[in-house]
């Protein structure tokens, strides 16, 4: 076949690449079926079969809840699981997953009672066993759903045999760990003031809480001081602040600093007052008030009063002995009582009087300051946040008695402020307070601090084996404490010198690897500082606290055969083997059930997530897992949640973590860097995105951020991740291509006898080798794309690749040049395909099963071997930098259309730029242009050639004596060919 100049054409005689695999990926229509294939063929277990016998990683899944579609936080948190597992598998080891659910506590309570308040029906008036087989039945629901969509995002793990927390074997574990903590008398019944949800009735655990700005009522009131060792201050005022005016009424005492300096004052106005926000300015300007030196200016500004007189000043400590009276003491019985002034440490000059009253109640600072001279909290305030109905201020059933997270009850014409200006005590009311506040970050709704009888796991009560039957609370009975009477104070921890929980938690955590390190520090923090742990919350879905208290005595019973029976029957029947009815064949013929209250609170779910270890790791229902875990991973709100829970837990009935390494994550935030929120429209649906781009792209996403901080997503963030991954897909269908047709006894076995280009790239990949194996270690997946992409981008497609094509397309089949370049493409596609697949896990297979169709899955492969080979790495980094500079002087010429390829170029480079042993002619190949020759200066030049173009190749060399002829090379191989034709 010639052209109409007579010309030979030679097309018939180049090695083009030849493949099946598409350049456009149809993810979203291809991936099922993929996934569809690993299911039929049990992929899972074909992988744990073939790593059977191996070293083990073991990560624990973190359980979720089930009540809803999963977000894109979901989908981010199980692809860094899933990356995990992989590449650990990947190395060779043997890494199961096992998925699980949280299916019990308020997340899934709540939206039942959703269901419940849509039709008008009331909880209350549903049998307690109909209700919690609804709550189970819609976790189950959920729990089905969200399988699907994790397997959809292409995570491996033990789909069909989860664990879930209310599974009945999985309740037994939980009510097996709490007895533990009873047994061993790491377990108190107390009242202590709690984060209360009134709207959902329920204590909260503080991470179940989130913090909100609000604007609040501020005001400042005054109690009359009717006893003193200090003869001004007796009929002075010392003046409070709060922004919490619903606590006024159950104040029992109030606080000062003993280094604090207070001065006692006389105000003066200079004009009438009628401004609105000071609501009773006479009341202020007949008192002679007592607040904190370094506060004046701001009582001053809040009051209102433009000058003062000093009656009196002293330190805080002079305040001891002092005695007020409550504003509202005209009411009598409780109100009259006296309020000590009392010294606190806690107390502050940041902001407010420099005084602060206590409400033993509703403050940790107040119970613990309280309880140390003998004052007990009152249990005023319910569980919906109203008043008792016997309360002598504001009672229940008067038309002022709404919640007292009602901002209408707080309001400076509520009935609290109302009643304290009546009395002459309001010094000051405005609703222009800006702070934080907690609110529960289900209902959305404020909660407040209510001391109420819960059950406690103390953090600095020494650890001890288990002790004998009948232990006792130790810290009172909740019946005495719901009449109204204060519990007995702590008794003194026994064997001092012996470990405490928070001790041994604050030892393991320092013994604990956490990436980023960060998060030592953080939970470490939070340890350090938190309260006992409460363990108790007044809901129905979930696991019961299992204790027999006995009426007489308050004492929880300890009794292994008892506890044995427990824990069989809640096996046997789940959580509602925990009744009346069962409380005889529980107890055994021994015991009278008529003597021991059955304890109807259920655990906080923390503690039910808290001890999959101990039922998930530890169980032989999956006998690949071990304890302690190799590692947890979970964002970074955990450090407060599971991970806290699960280390509690452990450290108090194993003494040392659940885990070896801990990784957290960041939040995912929209584009703009905004929290998503449905409202705002900002949300990302990764099941949407699935729809439109695939997993393999969220994947990729997920693993391309850097997870350890915040990070972002959104539209256009997408479009680049779904270009990286289009470059990615070319490089994989470019080595398929050139790949076609290679066979073993093509391959060059001996690397010393490659083109020195070919040992560079073989180096270059044992240089990315090393750095992505560092990158698994480090749990460093944003280092591991980095690399990767890098690598396929820079080092193959734009620099070996463009290369070569000139080599696969037109040497001699035979020639050691092109079989050399062919066995590296392969070692190359080998290596490539394997880093790829833990990332994308659909596409690295669809590039597997296109040059290997009955070569199984990629990912029962393991970590490759990359062949060592010598290459002077200084030498070709310095000629790459050379080259660049040559790429970017041919290309205004060819972007003028002065030449239509680098081919034309002739190329003129500084002699001393040019490293050590490179010729004009391998020149001329690295660059991909016409002659090179070398001068003296220092810069780049570029001419149009006026070389001949070789008819096959289409280089531009002086060897060709007219446009169309061949270059010796291409003479060599045609006559080849045309011979073996």
């Amino acid at each position: 076949m010639s052209d109409d100049t007579g010309k030979r054409d030679y097309r018939d005689t180049v090695f083009l690449p030849r493949t099946d695999f598409p350049m456009k990926a149809g993810l979203p229509a291809k991936e099922p079926g993929i996934l569809s294939r690993w299911e039929e063929e049990g992929l899972y277990r074909q992988l744990r079969e073939a790593r059977a016998g191996r070293e083990t990683f073991i990560l624990h899944d973190g359980p979720p809840y089930a009540n809803g579609n999963i977000h894109i936080g979901h989908a981010l948190n199980k692809v860094l699981k899933d990356a995990v597992t992989r590449t650990q598998t990947l190395l060779g080891k043997d890494a199961p997953y096992v998925p699980g659910w949280d299916c019990h506590g308020l997340p899934i309570e709540w939206k039942v009672e959703e269901q419940y308040r849509k039709t008008k029906r009331s909880k209350d008036a549903v049998p307690p066993a109909e209700f919690r087989q609804e709550c189970r039945e819609y976790a189950q629901k959920w729990v089905e759903v969200q399988i699907d969509q994790f397997k959809r995002l292409g995570v491996s793990g033990e789909w069909d045999k989860p664990y879930l927390t209310m599974a009945p074997e999985a309740e037994a574990g939980i009510v097996a760990e709490l007895l533990k903590f009873a047994e061993s008398g790491q377990l108190y019944r107390g009242a202590k003031p709690v984060m209360w949800s009134p709207v959902e009735k329920t204590a909260l655990a503080e991470a179940e809480v989130e913090y909100e700005d609000i604007v609040s009522t501020q005001i400042d009131v005054a109690f009359e001081i009717v006893e003193s060792p200090i003869a001004e201050l007796v009929g002075a005022h010392a003046v409070i602040w709060t922004t919490t005016p619903w606590t006024i009424p159950v104040n029992q005492a109030l606080a000062y600093g003993p280094e604090i300096d207070y001065v006692l004052l006389t105000p003066s106005y200079d004009r009438a007052l009628n401004d609105a926000s000071f609501t009773n300015a006479d009341a202020v300007s007949h008192k002679k008030l007592l607040v904190a030196r370094l506060l004046l200016g701001a009582v001053k500004a809040r009051l209102g009063f433009t000058s003062h007189h000093e009656a009196w000043s002293g330190k805080g400590s002079d305040l001891a002995g002092t005695i007020a009276r409550h504003p509202m003491h005209h009411l009598g019985g409780f109100y009259a009582e006296p309020r000590p002034l009392l010294p606190g440490d806690f107390v502050t000059t940041d902001s407010g009087t420099g005084l602060v009253h206590m409400s033993p109640d509703h403050g940790e600072d107040d119970f613990e300051l309280c309880k140390a001279y003998g004052i007990g909290p009152k249990f005023v305030v319910e569980a919906d946040g109203r008043y008792r109905e016997d309360w002598g201020w504001l009672p229940r059933y008067d038309e002022r008695s709404a919640s007292v997270i009602n901002p209408t009850f707080n309001a400076p014409d509520g009935p609290i402020c109302s009643d304290l200006r009546e009395a002459g005590a309001l010094l000051s009311a405005s609703a222009d307070y800006q702070h934080s506040y907690p609110h529960s970050w289900r209902s959305k709704a404020k909660v407040i601090y209510r001391c109420t009888p819960q059950w406690f796991v103390p953090m600095d009560r020494p650890l001890k084996p288990s002790p004998p039957e009948g232990r006792g609370l130790g810290e009172g009975d909740a019946r005495t404490a719901a009449a109204g009477s204060p519990l007995p104070p702590t008794p003194s921890p026994e064997g001092a010198g012996e470990t405490t929980l928070r001790e041994t938690a604050l030892a393991e955590i320092e013994a604990t690897r956490f990436v980023p390190a960060k998060g030592q520090n953080r939970i470490r923090a939070m340890v350090g500082g938190r309260p006992d742990w409460v363990l108790s919350r007044q809901r129905a879905w979930g696991v019961p606290i299992t204790l027999f208290v006995d009426r007489r005595s308050g004492e929880y019973l300890v009794d292994p055969a008892v506890n044995a029976r427990i824990v069989e029957a809640v096996k046997q029947d789940g959580v509602d083997a925990w009744s009346e009815d069962n409380a005889a064949s529980l107890l055994g013929p021994d015991r009278d059930p008529a003597a021991y209250e059955m304890v109807t609170d259920i655990l906080d779910v923390w503690f039910d997530s808290g001890s999959t270890h101990a039922f998930v790791l530890e169980s032989d229902e999956w006998p690949d897992l071990r304890s302690p875990a190799d590692l947890y991973l979970e964002g970074s709100d955990q450090h407060r949640g599971w991970f806290q829970s699960s280390l509690l837990e452990s450290c108090a009935t194993r003494g040392r973590a659940p885990y070896d390494q801990v990784l957290t994550h960041g939040f995912t935030m929209a584009a703009d860097g905004r929290k998503m929120s449905k409202s705002l429209g900002n949300t990302v649906d990764p099941l949407k995105v699935m729809e439109e781009y695939g997993a393999d792209i969220i994947r990729l996403w997920a693993l391309s951020v850097d997870y350890t901080e915040d990070h972002r997503i959104g539209p256009e963030i997408l479009k680049g991740v779904a270009d990286s991954y289009r470059k990615l897909r070319n490089t994989f269908r470019y080595m398929l291509g050139a790949l076609s047709g290679f066979a073993e006894n093509e391959r060059v076995t001996d690397v010393a006898a490659m083109p020195e280009l070919e040992r560079y790239m073989l180096a270059l990949l044992g240089r990315l080798d090393a750095r992505l194996r560092q990158a698994v270690a480090d749990y460093d997946f944003n280092a591991y794309v980095r690399a990767l992409t890098e690598f396929a981008n820079e080092d193959l497609s734009a620099f070996f690749f463009d290369i070569r094509k000139d080599r696969l397309y037109c040497d001699a089949p035979g020639s050691i040049e092109r079989r050399a370049y062919r066995t590296v493409l392969d070692t190359l596609f080998h290596a490539m395909v394997r880093y790829a697949a833990p990332v994308l896990v659909f596409t690295a297979e669809e590039v597997w099963g296109t040059r290997y169709p009955d070569g199984g899955s990629v990912h029962l492969l393991e970590w490759p071997e990359i062949p060592p080979a010598d290459a002077d790495m200084d030498r070709w980094d310095a000629l790459r930098r050379l080259r660049e500079r040559v790429m970017e002087a041919i290309e205004p010429m060819r972007r003028e259309k002065t030449i239509r390829s680098g081919l034309e170029a002739e190329v003129s480079v500084p002699a001393p730029a040019v490293p050590e042993g490179f010729s004009s002619d391998q020149l001329m190949t690295l660059f991909i242009s016409g002659e090179v020759r070398l001068h003296d200066g220092d810069t780049v030049k570029v001419a149009k050639t006026d070389d001949a173009k070789c008819g096959r190749c289409w280089r531009l060399l002086p060897e060709v004596s007219e446009d169309g002829d061949l270059c010796a090379r291409c003479e060599g191989v045609v006559a080849e060919l045309d011979a073996a034709r």
